[in-house]
């Protein structure tokens, strides 16, 4: 008896070692989750502030671009050696306007390497002015003229973006035509900013996505309605006059020698089908052909 007592308090001291060995483990494991979860909101801050950096830095760079205009279907070596003295002459003819000063330019040149053959599509021209006002006002004279002609040759002038900005641009561009199928009256504004107005409401998205998603409710919406709009059968059958469906007798209750019974159940059964076919003609013109009023305002 007093060997098993023995046994037994040594196995109870045994386990009490160990559970505070577990306890201590606990604790640890406790103190580095705690330690985790600090640098982890420590590098959500960091990541906060690299992406409020990246876009001070892209805000910096667009204004230092603001005095840059880009020219493009300039034939490569019309230019000359002096791409300034080009410029100076040929934008006034391109966009039939006097400019007072006359265009300064800081600097201008070729995007990319020279073509040697001369074939594909021409690097585009991109110059720095020297006055700010003079580049909002040829491309204030791009927008309103449409396209530039020079002789020939079609001339795209623009302005000049980051690679971040000109990105987002095109993004909300990709999206043009979803936005004239849902009726939505849009404009896209300087640097990258999207102005839409539905059922007299505007709204101004800077993010692509968010747009995105927004028309995708729109578009839910929309079709919610249309389906609580579609007149059932019956209704349909009753605003064109032809009354209830008919039903189809069951033939075997027929008899071989009513056929005047027969022809006049024929009679309605064929008019019925016709005018259904012709309420569905007219249903499927109105609702899967619609015409795009909404002009292009860019």
């Amino acid at each position: 008896m007093d060997n098993a007592m023995v046994a037994l308090t040594a196995e109870t001291r045994s386990m009490r070692l160990e559970i505070a060995g577990f306890q201590s483990q606990i604790s640890g494991l406790d103190q580095q989750e705690m330690t985790v979860e600090a640098q982890a909101a420590s590098w959500t801050n960091r990541d906060q502030e690299f992406l409020q950096l990246c876009s001070r830095l892209t805000d910096l760079e667009d204004r230092g671009r603001r005095n840059n205009i880009r020219l493009l279907g300039i034939p490569e070596g019309t230019e000359g050696a002096d791409i300034p003295s080009y410029l100076r002459d040929m934008l006034p003819k391109l966009t039939n306007t006097t400019f007072d000063p006359p265009l300064e330019f800081q600097r201008a040149h070729r995007l990319g390497p020279k073509k040697q053959d001369g074939k594909g599509r021409p690097c585009p021209i991109i110059a720095c002015m020297l006055r700010h006002v003079q580049a909002r006002q040829l491309l204030q004279t791009a927008r309103t003229q449409g396209p530039l002609r020079l002789g020939t040759l079609e001339i795209l002038l623009s302005a000049d973006f980051s690679r971040e900005t000109a990105e987002r641009r095109r993004a909300f561009l990709s999206l043009r035509p979803r936005l004239r199928h849902l009726d939505v009256k849009f404009g896209l504004f300087e640097p990258a900013r999207m102005w839409i107005t539905k059922n007299g409401e505007s709204r101004t998205f800077y993010d692509p996505e968010d747009l995105r998603m927004f028309l995708e409710g729109l578009h839910d919406t929309s079709q919610t309605m249309e389906t609580m709009a579609q007149p059932s059968q019956d209704a349909q059958c009753q605003a064109l006059g032809a009354g209830q469906p008919e039903t189809v007798l069951d033939p075997d209750r027929r008899t071989a020698t009513d056929s005047q019974t027969r022809g006049r159940d024929l009679e309605r059964l064929t008019k019925t089908m016709t005018t259904g076919v012709k309420y569905y003609r007219q249903w499927r013109c109105i609702h899967c052909c619609p015409i795009d009023i909404n002009p292009d305002p860019l």
